[in-house]
């Protein structure tokens, strides 16, 4: 592994872990009972995400065009094999940090009572009376707990496959397109942009499906319907679906990148 592609690696794990992360700040939510500002939270996470992906998208397509013009990078497959192992590691640090990160949103959703800007909250954690509140919420949970956690009722295997598919979709996405654009460098323009109709359809799965799941989950626990127990283990459940998305991503690369090369091939 060579120093760009570890860089790209690190990129693509930070992206992951803040996604991972982000469902951290829904239960927050719960435990502070301010949910519209852990859902502004929630969103700011998954914008930071999502946008971080157009930093990464220019990194990845210039080792496919190193690898198109005969500039090295050989075993371009093997690369892209290893940026969404990155996607899977980091995910699995973000679960086991979702302890730590509830206490540290908890505390930002109170702060935003007297200071309604994620941007100075954020800017506040990075003082030294600021690190010193992040470390003392440093928590992790046990290894029993999360390998015994039994899955709630509430959250059915469906959503839970639907959540893993929108996942991995979502890591393959820009990969695949830039892929296929190497397996027809003809058309590997028009290959890179069809990365839209993937994450199109991961986008509608998380919307039509995941998200209004987390919402009744949210609606049931302020009602009083639902523990916050329950709640908090159908979040790792969720995340242990992403988890999973992101490992079944190395399954579906190949196929997703093949598709588009075709698409590409025919418009």
């Amino acid at each position: 592994m060579d120093w760009n592609l570890l860089v790209i690696c690190l990129l693509t794990g930070v992206i992951n872990l803040i996604g991972a992360l982000a469902y951290a700040a829904r239960i927050a939510g719960v435990y502070t009972r301010r949910i519209a500002m852990s859902f502004a939270l929630f969103n700011m996470l998954v914008l930071v995400s999502r946008l971080s992906n157009g930093l990464l998208a220019p990194l990845v397509a210039k080792r496919v065009e190193h690898a198109i013009s005969g500039g090295g990078h050989d075993n371009l497959l093997a690369d892209f094999r290893w940026l969404m192992m990155s996607a899977s590691v980091a995910v699995a640090i973000g679960i086991v940090l979702v302890p730590m990160a509830q206490r540290v949103f908890s505390s930002a959703i109170g702060s935003m009572r007297k200071r309604p800007s994620l941007m100075r909250i954020a800017a506040s954690g990075m003082t030294p009376s600021g690190l010193r509140a992040i470390r003392r919420s440093a928590v992790l949970p046990k290894a029993r707990t999360l390998l015994t956690m039994k899955r709630p009722k509430e959250v059915g295997w469906g959503i839970l496959f639907a959540n893993a598919l929108a996942q991995g979709l979502l890591v393959v996405g820009v990969f695949a397109a830039l892929y296929a654009g190497y397996l027809v460098p003809e058309f590997r323009v028009t290959a890179s942009q069809l990365s839209a109709v993937i994450n199109g359809v991961a986008t509608i799965l998380l919307f039509a499906l995941i998200d209004p799941q987390l919402s009744v989950l949210t609606d049931d626990v302020m009602e009083g319907a639902l523990g916050e127990a329950p709640f908090r283990r159908a979040v790792v459940w969720i995340s242990f679906s992403r988890l999973a998305g992101t490992i079944a991503a190395q399954v579906l690369f190949v196929p997703a990148a093949a598709v588009v090369a075709w698409i590409a091939l025919r418009l």
